[in-house]
């Protein structure tokens, strides 16, 4: 727990800190964001506003895991089983700072052009197929190796699992290594494309990410305290088989922290915004923690404010390309409430209410399954 809350605490402090820098140097850069002319009326006065301030968030959750693992060493004997940096490390970190690559290349060319229009969809879509290909066959090609005092194997896990996953792996969903490389790609591009449709007003996506990085948090050091590799676990108890819960915990802790900190600057009036390269980069962790915890179905549920959000654009093309009306004013969602009348406070208030909701039934089937199980 050490570990974590040291995480957390550096990670929120580079983040409050770091993005009133961010915001000079981009301001002197002019990296300003481009506003839609279709977009709400009310949104031109945002126009100018830094963006890319993903990197900043990305950046400090980078710095926060490292600081995490220095406080790993003052750990007893018997508790530095995750000192070293894992493979689970690198496939969260490497899906956050590449996810937030192809976003970054997104706003620089936004800023560039200034114009809305960065990458066209098919470079995005290809971005985010590729970094969700590269990290789920690491994810899944590369077992741990932990090993007990005796030399005995006591976790030979992957970071990814050949079984569909709700609260943990679905024993006759079994899809196969290519299988299972196609889920993470199809996640990865559903987390992303979601926490970037939600990122339309001020703090709303940052908020709602916040909840859903702090639940996985909490679920993965659930995992660790009954984790089946835990050689000091009693034996026969009821345990969890995923790969270094404790990484997993660390790095989300440390990602809550940095949006925390962020979160700070970036609400209503937004001093900065986070731009694709925050959204993509936290779509991209996000996707990742309900790979590497097990909870890929349970994610839907989690993330629900950005399942409903990313519906609310289907619904909205598909009613209008086959009987050409809209059934929302303007999608993403928020936009139809804020031309319905409501203050972009409120909207982000009650869309915060409505993540807060979906996590805590996310987390109660979590625990509920443990207790039904251990009864």
């Amino acid at each position: 727990m050490r570990a974590v809350i040291v995480a957390i605490g550096v990670a929120f402090l580079i983040s409050l800190l770091g993005t009133p820098i961010a915001i000079k140097v981009f301001t002197r850069l002019k990296a300003g964001q481009p506003i839609r002319a279709e977009g709400p009326a009310m949104h031109q006065g945002k126009k100018g506003t830094p963006t890319m301030g993903g990197v900043v968030f990305i950046l400090a959750t980078v710095i926060a895991y490292v600081a995490g693992h220095l406080a790993l060493t003052t750990l007893p004997d018997a508790q530095i089983a995750q000192v070293e940096p894992t493979i689970t490390a690198l496939v969260l970190l490497g899906l956050m700072v590449f996810s937030g690559a192809v976003g970054f290349i997104d706003d620089f060319l936004k800023v560039r052009k200034r114009h809305s229009g960065g990458l066209n969809k098919r470079g995005k879509l290809a971005g985010q197929i590729l970094v969700g290909a590269i990290f789920g066959v690491v994810a899944l090609y590369f077992p741990s190796s932990m090993t007990d005092a005796s030399g005995t194997a006591t976790n030979t896990e992957t970071v990814g699992s050949t079984t569909l996953s709700f609260i943990r792996d679905i024993p006759f969903l079994e899809i196969g290594k290519i299988g299972s490389v196609i889920v993470i790609i199809m996640v990865v591009m559903a987390a992303t494309n979601g926490v970037n449709l939600t990122d339309g007003l001020d703090g709303l996506a940052t908020g709602a990410s916040v909840m859903v990085l702090a639940a996985y948090a909490l679920i993965a050091f659930w995992q660790y305290r009954h984790w089946c590799a835990d050689p000091n676990y009693p034996a026969g108890e009821y345990c969890y088989t995923v790969r270094d819960p404790l990484e997993i915990a660390l790095i989300a802790g440390a990602a809550a922290g940095a949006c925390v900190g962020f979160l700070w600057w970036n609400t209503s009036p937004a001093r900065i915004f986070m731009g694709d390269t925050g959204a993509l980069g936290l779509g991209g962790l996000i996707a990742g923690m309900a790979m590497s915890t097990r909870t890929i179905l349970l994610l839907p549920i989690l993330g629900g404010l950005f399942v409903i959000i990313t519906m609310s654009v289907v619904i909205q093309i598909i009613s209008f390309r086959t009987t050409g009306k809209r059934v929302f004013r303007m999608s993403p969602l928020q936009h139809h409430f804020e031309l319905a009348g409501w203050s972009e406070v409120n909207i982000v208030v009650r869309f915060w209410i409505i993540a807060g909701i979906g996590v805590a039934i996310a987390l109660g089937l979590f625990y509920s399954e443990f207790l039904a199980a251990v009864s």
